[in-house]
């Protein structure tokens, strides 16, 4: 596509605009970006909810409701039986009862235990019931808009305006596909109707104690305004420092997505140690930001525990003074089961009031992930709108006419481009335009796919303004071919049908034949059908270019844009290329932009552009009879202008093996490739192996853990206390009452004091803990990947965009099943293990029958646990493939565009989603079951005991034992079910954690090894002893035949031969991005292996065909070029000279300091390559690598810096790979690599006499 590039000026220039902005915490000063200024309530959140799901939502809601209502039933019921209870003890132990008294009381009492019996499972049943429907309404919802909102998320994302990507980051758009939306999912699914239960219960609750005692629930409720206020002020400061968060882990994953994309350039350049400090600086800001938002959240969290106790200790005091100053009076109103009411009815209501609070954070952080979903999804472009949309012309001819255009880009609007620009194409026309470096070619181009709108000045199409057309008509009837061509990770076939969905095999075949890839394609062993790997990874420069030119043909188009579309052929593929665009050019309206001018003498019309304007224009005789500019950039051009004829002849005698030239295409769907990444998967897996993973952080847990076992204690230790105050109740002496009553108050603050300390310091050290674990894991896990070898990015599943996903994903799943989800269950089990103790204690046939409700819960936890662990396993699997799909589209949005992809790229992530999407649907049943089962069989156990109980009661047993019992084991069902609600987090906790195990102890298959040492000195003497290689991923090719090549010291050795010979495997082999199957590489007379990679690295300096530049400064770019030590400025200053970029530079608003933006994209093609070249010169190697260095350049910087490399060349070991043979004329040695081996090799007079493969490739060339 048009190369991801903007031309700007060698004039003022790039300002540290918008993009600099994307640190880590995004400043305020967004100005030109309104998204941060959109704010959407919580209900706006429902925003995609269909009717159906609406009728979903509002039953659960009323279900929610429902469980609300009845949970305080239960209270009512429960003092009714304590009064029936204490009055019959009361009955018993008096002495003045008649034996008829006792049978009264007795059969009373036995009547009231079977009525609460049966009442309390009806309520059993209906919390069943209404548990279900509401949380199955709530999940199977949330999923249909999840779905819808993934969808329209990707859509508009795709459709934005290319100015748009200039001003945001697509760097972080794999964490918010995967992060952001499972936040925001989070707080629109289950737990909504949980918080509404929470707050219904809270609300009947306090109904119920109004009216059964004013003054005693006036006096419970007196805590209450301090825990609303403690809890407002958290929930504040929370959603405040989780949006920091979200916006330090997105500047992560940009960081991340850039050092994946370029891990070639990364590695060559020892720049891990670098980035792995970059990746940190952001994580360790989120870092301290969440461990201060623990502090708060547990500050509150304590205060809120110790007001509850405390209030419980004020309400039994007086509760008990009303009782016994209303004793004796004829209907008092405080009766002992009127306080029980009371009391259990604030309890409860405050509970659950508590318990809600945790919900409330989660649907901050929702929210905040909401925001920023919905800006993106609501800012509307302005550009794109013209989509199907507008005129279309019947029969397109391609007359194209630029008036007065000015134009600057976006992001930076100081520079401007075109300056008043005019010109006139007419159809059928092969128009030509060139100019220097950065002059504004590659902005007309732009401008006539519409990627932008002239600022002033119109554009007109056959008379019509552009602005008035269709986009996608218009856009459809475009092709494009960039300097840099990007190809889809998926096969050929389906890379060319991108040019044309409607395009048949037929239609595809001529195509590739017209561009020349047929023959190539055939040879693969799967043709069409091969895969290319991500960005076209596994293909040579010259083949991904053929195939893109087969993609902008296939769709037969009335304007073909060609941005020096040959720049990256061999000659033997150019010439034919070169006439393939030819024909096709003869057919429409054609504008080329070239550098090398022996390439447009043909053009009907030449342009010239500078300063934004044009300059002059006509044929090439007439231009050169002018003796102007044209004049001189031709003059200045390397080559002279005399091109030998091109027929096709010529090649017939000698036959490359162009049709073998797969060699160099290493990706294929094999199956073992997966196999080595399964080695530690037997190891087992539990939550002891999660736990390991927190071991450096075991002071904090340990503290964490005592404080989650001391509040999990306060529980039973609570039911104790209250049957001691029920037992004090029945006796008749009111001062004995008095003070035992007193004295069990003191003992409920003293629990206050102790579990509001206990809280803090559980949640605030499982905070700590938490918030290392995953900073430690995210680094980790990126440490580990930029150790892999190559061959490890060039597996289908570690594409970048699956890589990113797991570096977000994996991290915060670990931590969701260590931390405060380990404190919770060391909580319930405490409680559990000191209701079972105490039970065992007071009255163990009680206890035993309380025990048989727990294995129930487990049991159904089991199997939804069993049946989560299956779906999660897909669900990852479908979802990292659909986040890969999108990434590749968003990271290549011009391509897309320019092809109109944009609706295919969202039906391939669609088909991807809906295959788990349906699975997920399935699963929300057995969740809501088993959660509604938890709720409910504390109602058919507490039945079960008290009904029990009444038998024990009338045998002898004293009535506060039950009470104690039941209680304390009710409590601990309870806190079973709130362990369990948080089993989906362990489950993908330990999912994850296996997965980030098995990358941390994967080891790199190039290493060191443990004899390999530090190189002291390199003379520069490389040799290749018969090198056989297959690239990893596809063994069945071998690549190199057995080649032998020695390169001396200081010499210039040229590397030529038919595109995908495997020239570059050989520069990769010396860096060690791959080692040989077979044979040996020296470098003097050191085995490569026997040197470490750091030390084999810092001798070598390289420059390949697309340079893979950084978003930072200029001056950081060319420093990156020696990683080992503070580049001096006047260094860069030095290099940059020698690379002929210094005046550019310097002409810059911010000069050295500009920023780059997102893959160097503010930078036409030769500025890109010359700041390649300065890296590379700035660690001043002993051994120069260089790819097709100057393909990109135009005329006079290529003369320029073809001097800089000579100058670079000496006292150096050069090895140059290259296609234009006029550059390496003077190596002293020349190879022809065809076959797999060297065929020919020789200076290049002496190859020229052997009239062998290297005078064919010679005499086709523009010489």
């Amino acid at each position: 596509m048009g190369r991801n590039t903007y031309d700007l000026e060698d004039t003022p220039e790039k300002k540290a605009g918008v993009l600099d902005n994307v640190e880590f915490v995004k400043e305020e000063n967004q100005d030109e970006n309104f998204e941060d200024k959109r704010e959407y309530s919580f209900h706006q959140l429902y925003r995609f909810a269909t009717r159906f799901d609406l009728f979903l939502l509002t039953l659960g809601l009323l279900s929610a409701v429902g469980t609300g209502i009845v949970q305080p039933l239960n209270t009512i019921l429960f003092g009714n039986l304590a009064g029936d209870i204490i009055n019959y003890a009361a009955a018993i132990n008096n002495n003045e009862s008649t034996t008829e008294d006792i049978q009264t009381a007795t059969d009373t009492f036995m009547e009231s235990i079977r009525y609460f019996a049966i009442m309390n499972s009806l309520i059993g049943v209906a919390m069943f019931v209404f548990s279900y429907i509401s949380t199955e309404t709530f999940n199977y919802s949330a999923l249909r808009q999840i779905f819808r909102v993934r969808s329209e998320y990707l859509r508009k994302v795709l459709n934005q305006d290319v100015a748009w990507y200039d001003l945001h980051q697509t760097g972080d758009f794999a964490s918010r596909m995967s992060e952001d939306i499972s936040k925001f999912e989070d707080g629109i699914g289950e737990k909504v109707p949980m918080f509404l239960n929470f707050q219904v219960v809270f609300v009947a609750s306090l109904v119920v104690a109004f009216i059964h005692g004013w003054e005693l629930a006036l006096i419970c409720l007196s805590s209450l305004p301090a825990s609303m206020l403690a809890l407002g002020v958290i929930a504040g400061l929370t959603a405040k420092l989780a949006k920091k968060e979200l916006d330090a882990y997105s500047a992560a994953g940009s960081v991340a997505e850039e050092v994946l994309s370029n891990i070639r350039t990364v590695v060559a350049f020892g720049g891990q140690k670098k980035e792995i400090e970059r990746y940190d600086k952001s994580l360790i800001f989120a870092k301290n930001n969440n461990i201060k938002r623990s502090m708060f959240a547990a500050i509150g969290f304590g205060l809120l525990w110790f007001i509850i106790y405390s209030s419980y200790a004020l309400a039994f005091w007086y509760g008990v003074k009303l009782i016994l100053d209303e004793r004796g009076t004829p209907d008092p109103t405080y009766t002992p089961a009127n306080m029980v009411t009371v009391f259990f009815s604030v309890m409860t209501g405050s509970m659950n009031f508590a318990i809600a609070s945790p919900y409330i954070e989660a649907f901050g952080i929702s929210k905040a992930a909401g925001n920023r979903i919905f800006q993106v999804i609501d800012s509307v472009p302005e550009i794109n709108l013209s989509k199907d949309n507008g005129e279309k012309i019947d029969n397109l001819k391609g007359n194209i006419k630029f008036r007065k255009v000015h134009f600057q880009y976006p992001s930076r609007k100081e520079a401007k481009i075109l300056q008043g620009l005019d010109l006139d194409i007419d159809a059928g026309e092969t128009v030509a335009l060139v100019g220097t470096s950065g002059c504004g070619k590659s902005t007309v181009v732009q401008l006539i796919q519409r990627f932008y709108d002239p600022v002033e000045g119109e554009v007109y199409i056959d008379g019509k303004n552009l602005r008035d057309l269709d986009l996608t008509w218009l856009r459809n009837n475009i092709g494009v071919v960039g300097q840099e061509p990007v190809l889809f990770g998926t096969t050929i076939k389906e890379n060319i049908l991108f040019g044309n969905r409607k395009a048949t095999e037929e239609d595809i075949k001529n195509a590739a034949k017209k561009a020349n890839a047929h023959e190539f394609i055939k040879a693969l062993p799967n043709g069409y059908d091969t895969l290319v790997g991500e960005r076209g990874a596994q293909l040579s420069g010259g083949q991904k270019q053929r195939i893109a030119i087969a993609r902008a043909l296939v769709r037969n188009p009335a304007i073909l844009l060609l941005d020096e579309a040959t720049s990256a052929l061999d000659n033997h593929s150019e010439a034919k290329v070169q006439a393939a665009l030819d024909s096709a050019s003869k057919e429409c309206t054609t504008i080329i932009v070239a550098h090398r001018l022996s390439t447009i003498r043909g053009a009907n019309k030449i342009v010239v552009i500078s300063d934004g304007c044009v300059v002059e224009q006509g044929t090439h005789d007439e231009l050169m009879a002018l003796k102007s500019e044209y004049y001189s950039l031709v003059t200045t051009q390397v080559q002279s202008n005399e091109i030998l004829a091109r027929s096709e002849s010529r090649y017939s005698d000698v036959k490359f093996d162009d049709d073998k030239d797969n060699v160099s295409l290493k990706k294929e769907q094999l199956e073992p490739e997966d196999n080595e990444e399964d080695m530690n998967l037997d190891k087992k897996d539990s939550v002891i192996e999660v736990m390991k993973m927190n071991s450096p952080e075991w002071p904090h847990i340990l503290i964490g853990c005592i404080g989650a076992i001391v509040m999990g204690c306060a529980m039973p230790v609570i039911a104790v206390l209250f049957g001691d105050i029920l037992g004090t109740l029945s006796t008749g002496d009111d001062d004995t009452v008095r003070r035992e009553a007193n004295r069990i108050c003191l003992y409920f603050v003293i629990a206050g004091v102790v579990s509001g300390i206990n809280t803090f310091l559980q949640m605030f050290m499982f905070g700590i803990a938490g918030e290392k674990l995953t900073k430690r894991i995210r680094s980790q896990m990126f440490q580990a990947m930029l150790q892999q070898e190559i061959g490890y990015f060039d597996r289908k599943a570690n594409g970048v965009g699956a890589l990113c996903a797991r570096l977000s994903g994996d991290a915060a799943s670990v931590q969701g099943a260590t931390g405060q989800r380990i404190g919770t269950i060391l909580q319930s089990i405490a409680t559990l293990v000191l209701a079972v103790t105490l039970s065992m204690y007071y009255e163990w046939r009680l206890g035993l029958l309380a025990m048989a409700f727990t294995p129930l819960i487990l049991i159904a936890t089991f199997f939804e646990r069993r049946n989560t662990s299956n779906l999660n396993d897909s669900r990852n699997e479908s979802l990292q493939k659909s986040v890969k799909i999108a990434v590749e589209g968003v990271g290549n949005v011009r391509t897309v565009a320019s092809l109109g992809c944009e609706e295919t790229f969202h039906q391939m992530y669609m088909t991807e989603l809906s295959q788990y999407h349906k699975k997920n649907l399935l699963s929300t049943h057995w969740r809501s079951a088993v959660f509604g089962l938890s709720r409910s069989l504390m109602f058919f156990a507490y039945a079960a005991c008290m009904y029990y109980g009444g038998f024990l009661i009338r045998d002898g047993l004293s009535y506060e034992n039950v009470f104690k019992v039941s209680q304390a084991l009710i409590m601990g069902t309870v806190s079973i079910a709130n362990a369990l609600a948080f089993t989906p987090n362990f489950t993908k906790g330990i999912e994850a954690a296996k997965k980030v195990r098995e990358l941390l102890t994967r080891i790199p298959e190039i290493r060191d090894s443990p004899h390999s040492r530090d190189k002291d000195e390199a003379k520069g003497d490389i040799t290749y002893q018969a090198i056989h290689f297959a690239y990893p991923t596809r063994q069945s090719i071998e690549v190199l035949k057995g080649l032998d090549l020695s390169v001396l010291q200081n010499k210039t050795v040229a590397l030529v031969g038919p595109s995908g010979c495997g020239k570059s495997t050989i520069i990769q082999m010396t860096e060690r991005f791959y080692d040989p199957s077979f044979g040996e590489i020296f470098l003097d007379q050191d085995e490569l292996k026997s040197v470490t990679l750091h030390s084999l690295r810092s001798y070598l300096g390289i420059v390949s065909q697309e340079p893979n530049l950084f978003n930072k400064t200029i001056a950081e770019n060319i420093a990156y070029g020696d990683n080992s030590r503070e580049v001096e400025m006047s260094e860069i200053i030095e290099v940059a000279k020698n690379a002929n970029i210094h005046n550019f530079v310097s002409a810059l608003p911010t000069g050295y300091d500009t920023k780059l933006g997102e893959k160097g994209t503010q930078l036409s093609g030769g500025q890109k390559q010359r700041i390649a070249i300065a890296r590379a010169l700035v660690r001043n190697p002993k051994i120069l690598l260089l790819d097709e260095a100057t393909s990109a350049l135009d005329a006079e910087s290529e003369k320029v810096v073809q001097a800089a490399l000579e100058n670079a060349k000496k006292g150096r070991t050069c090895i140059i790979i290259a296609h234009r043979l006029t550059t390496i004329q003077d190596a002293d040695l020349i190879c022809v690599i065809n076959a797999g081996i060297i065929a020919e090799m020789g200076t290049h007079s002496e190859l020229l006499q052997k009239r062998g493969l290297y005078y064919k490739l010679h005499s086709h060339q523009p010489s």
